[in-house]
């Protein structure tokens, strides 16, 4: 295969996929990929497997039902498609243990859609500014009020819920590349 055909073949394979996940069509999504794997560095979360892959799609689409994006840049390297784009949508439903605020969000994130030396997919990799998310979701909340003291402590003991346990290996023991000089 030549390097262009590559490169074409996998931007195909990752502007499908996107496609697929704003039409919330899973099947097609998960058919980009024989074994579905996430890595969410931000919160520290590996989704491994279909079935994992797949309640992480139902949860976040609980959370906000009409979440969408907006590609801003989409990059080549030797063994990957990076992938810059704005992820929005309207806090609906839990968030974990974070409950609904009813805000929006709209927050800039990179994926890396990693390839192995047969051009399978086997991963995509999301960076994100956790903080400017959770920034929107709690910062719509009018603080004047009184009927919203009692969400934003629900929210904050929800955030402080969820960071309890030991982050994924995969994602914290790393090896550092060889370089040549």
């Amino acid at each position: 295969m030549t390097p262009e055909i590559r490169r074409k073949a996998r931007q195909k394979l990752v502007l499908d996929h996107f496609r697929d996940e704003v039409r919330q069509q899973w099947d097609d999504v998960l058919s980009t990929f024989p074994h579905p794997h996430y890595e969410l560095v931000s919160t520290m979360t590996v989704h491994d497997g279909g079935l994992a892959v797949r309640e992480y799609y139902r949860s976040t689409r609980v959370a906000f039902p009409d979440q969408h994006h907006e590609l801003i840049s989409l990059r080549h390297s030797d063994d990957a498609v990076i992938v810059e784009f704005w992820l929005m949508g309207t806090h609906l439903g839990p968030l974990g243990n974070i409950p609904p605020t009813g805000s929006r969000f709209r927050v800039r994130m990179t994926g890396f859609f990693i390839f192995d030396a047969s051009e399978t997919l086997v991963c995509e990799r999301v960076y994100f500014d956790t903080l400017s998310m959770l920034k929107q979701l709690l910062g719509g909340l009018d603080m004047r009020s009184p009927k919203n003291w009692l969400l934003a402590v629900r929210c904050f003991k929800g955030l402080l819920s969820m960071t309890r346990g030991e982050p994924p290996a995969v994602l914290t023991q790393t090896t550092p590349p060889v370089l040549e000089d």
